[in-house]
């Protein structure tokens, strides 16, 4: 029978790797990993050094050893607390003397290994229970009886991985070690006068320094050249798009002075310094007709939806229309709210229409009719409005909120309904540092929103201990007796076996069955296929407790809720937190945000303490980068940069010194046409089929 030999080159899927499979290759796209090059570009975030195999009785609690021994038992158990699985063993070298292994939720250990096995260990030592050394959730390696052999996989220096639930680190070391052959194939991005600059190693040696360094040097100089590498690929790539935007022209909107009086009379409130200045940078903007492309970015409350109507005000005037997009129909409606006291009223002739996908056929007809023929000045929605026969008679300005919901096709898509280029802003509400702003949107201007309305009612945010517990709940109790509501947000959707977090589901019965049974409770989260209609009856105040995943970490206005419970805190970010605490404290009423942990360690209580002190989540979002580190700020995969790159933006000069050299290469090369390498790859990111 003939064997296949699926083909190894460096575009082939990675599942052509021996291992891999379908089921692994689609754990390592959730990594952004899809084919070889991906995964020999992936570089390993850190490594572990456990040396060599030293003896049980030489090794101290607090380090990081390798140790090879028998396996005298081995057992799976059942703690007591939380009936947590675990795998128990006791594992004795050479010279007699045990060591206490547990490895927590890995119940399959203790059919793997068995009593008699020669094994190899590595992890850190501690001090257990009648003072035996142990070691929890050490990686192992079970070798034959011959005493010279000596651990392959296990031990020395292990490389650390970014992992999804499946994977493992032994496992991507494993398939890197098979594909690294490849490595010598591909091809650098970097011009060889760019690399000679900056002192930097071609792009196959840092791929091997990387998987396979020497010493912390080697890895080092790996990380600094793939570093650079990517902030130069995003560099060159908003040079080109800021350079395409300029060549197309859109619609100049003039100033009109009595337009921005009429509409601040209308508002019934006072626009802020920061809001004054973001409108009039953006009125700057629209009076060319090099297409505005522009950031505003503002913390949770920071008033920036008041700025887009203004534009929208300024844009009426001009005779064209607005269109703004929102990634839920929830958060569409709350903006058609806004968006008709703020401009109604105000602007005569100005009308603001809703198009979203659970409107009648008829309505949604209406609509589509307004738009096409000029008939409403301002449409609000959903994807809704990029469907193929969704048309504008004379679009200007397109808005689009919470952008990083939106991919770069959708946002294009937007863009194409104008007979022009409209003017584009985008507004997020995750406060974002600005070095991370240039790097994450560098084809936009920034706008800055750091300034709260005046009146806004303090949160008062507690950090909770398990001891504590049941205080939070009396305070949920108290507040929902009172006639507000709450909020219980958890880490996960499912229990998982891998990572010991309260799940929303599971969360959901225990609350509904023993604390709160004469509560009117409901549950959201992302797979939920009801989500609008649980999310429209909490807003109508029919749930008093909802329990959610952070689906609802954005846009959902509830002023009526006035405590945010948090389960498991110390998993999520300062900056998602902070996002959290931003659903309460929306009404006159005071409000709570409890940041509930399982384990309460001095690290884990040092960092939630910062959110009772620091209520500005830009200084929060600052110091989540220092502490967790970029990508940690933006969630997992969202920010579409490697943690390589995202560490170096810790350095400003290096991002100035990269933006300046990809600027060069466009300014003489505008299609790139002298370096196909990174035209390719650029094209590759943005998934776009031409960028020229």
């Amino acid at each position: 029978m003939a064997i296949l030999v699926l083909p190894r080159t460096l575009d082939a899927p990675v599942s052509n790797l021996a291992d891999v499979g379908p089921t692994n290759a689609k754990r390592l796209e959730k990594l952004g990993v899809r084919t070889i090059r991906d995964l020999l570009l992936t570089l390993p975030f850190g490594w572990e050094s456990y040396g060599g195999p030293a003896t049980i009785s030489s090794l101290e609690p607090g380090t990081q050893a390798t140790v090879v021994g028998w396996v005298k038992s081995i057992a799976p158990k059942i703690t007591r607390h939380r009936r947590m699985k675990l795998t128990e063993a006791v594992i004795e070298d050479d010279g007699g003397a045990p060591i206490r292994v547990a490895w927590f939720n890995q119940p399959f250990v203790a059919k793997q290994l068995h009593r008699g096995d020669r094994v190899a260990i590595a992890g850190t030592v501690k001090r257990g229970y009648v003072g035996m050394l142990e070691m929890q959730n050490p990686h192992y390696e079970r070798l034959d009886q011959n005493a010279d052999t000596q651990p392959a996989r296990v031990g020395g220096m292990m490389p650390k991985y970014h992992l999804v639930e499946g994977l493992s680190s032994r496992k991507i070391a494993r398939w890197v070690e098979s594909a690294l052959p490849l490595a010598g194939q591909l091809e650098d991005l970097l011009p060889e006068d760019v690399r000679r600059r900056h002192h930097l190693i071609d792009v196959a040696d840092a791929v091997r320094r990387g998987h396979k360094p020497d010493g912390d040097a080697d890895f080092g100089e790996a990380r600094r050249r793939m570093a650079f590498a990517e902030l130069f690929e995003l560099q060159a790539a908003f040079a080109l798009m800021r350079a395409n935007i300029a060549a197309e022209p859109a619609s100049l909107i003039k100033y009109r002075q009595e337009v921005i009086e009429a509409f601040k009379k209308g508002l019934g409130f006072e626009l802020t310094n920061a809001q004054r200045k973001a409108t009039w940078e953006a009125f700057q903007d629209m009076e060319r007709t090099i297409p505005m492309n522009r950031l505003l970015n503002g913390d949770v409350g920071s008033g920036k939806t008041a700025v887009a109507a203004a534009c929208a005000a300024m844009a009426h005037a001009s005779g064209l229309q607005t269109v703004v997009m929102a990634p839920t129909e929830i958060l569409a409606r709350q903006h058609l709210r806004r968006f008709r006291a703020y401009l109604e009223d105000s602007v005569p002739g100005l009308t603001v229409e809703l198009l979203v996908s659970s409107q009648t056929a008829a309505e949604r007809r209406r609509v589509k009719t307004a738009a096409a023929s000029g008939h409403c000045a301002l449409v609000v929605g959903t994807q809704a409005l990029i469907e193929e026969d969704v048309t504008f008679s004379n679009l200007g300005l397109a808005v689009v909120d919470e952008q990083h919901r939106f991919g770069t096709r959708q946002r294009e898509m937007l863009r194409a309904k104008g007979l022009g280029r409209p003017h584009f802003m985008a507004m997020t509400a995750t406060p974002i540092p600005r070095s991370l702003a240039l790097a994450l949107y560098g084809e936009m201007t920034l706008s800055v929103i750091d300034e709260l309305p005046p009146g806004r009612t303090p949160i008062e945010t507690e950090v909770i201990g398990p001891e504590q517990r049941a205080r939070a709940n009396e305070l949920v109790r108290a507040e929902v007796l009172a006639g507000h509501q709450a909020f219980v947000i958890c880490p996960l959707i499912e229990e998982s076996e891998v990572l010991a977090a309260r799940s929303a589901t599971a969360e959901y019965e225990r609350l509904k069955r023993d604390v709160f049974p004469d509560l009117e409770l409901g549950l959201i989260h992302g797979r939920l296929k009801e989500k609008e209609e649980v999310m429209q009856r909490f807003v109508a105040g029919q749930i008093q407790v909802l329990v959610a995943t952070a689906v609802v970490e954005v846009g959902v206005d509830v002023p009526n809720a006035s405590v945010m419970m948090i389960e498991g805190a110390e998993r999520f970010g300062l900056a998602q937190l902070h996002q959290f605490r931003g659903r309460v404290g929306r009404g006159a009423a005071k409000s709570w945000c409890l940041l509930l942990t399982d384990d309460p360690n001095d690290y884990n209580m040092s960092r939630l303490a910062l959110l009772t002190s620091i209520r500005d989540g830009f200084k929060l979002a600052e110091e989540d980068m220092r502490i967790r580190g970029m990508g940690e700020l933006m969630g997992p995969r969202q920010h579409g940069m490697s943690d390589v790159a995202m560490a170096s933006l810790q350095q400003p000069e290096l991002l100035s010194e990269v933006r300046q050299e990809a600027e060069r290469i466009i300014e003489s090369d505008p299609g790139l046409d002298g370096h196909p390498v990174l035209k390719a790859t650029i094209a590759r990111r943005l998934e776009l089929t031409s960028i020229s």
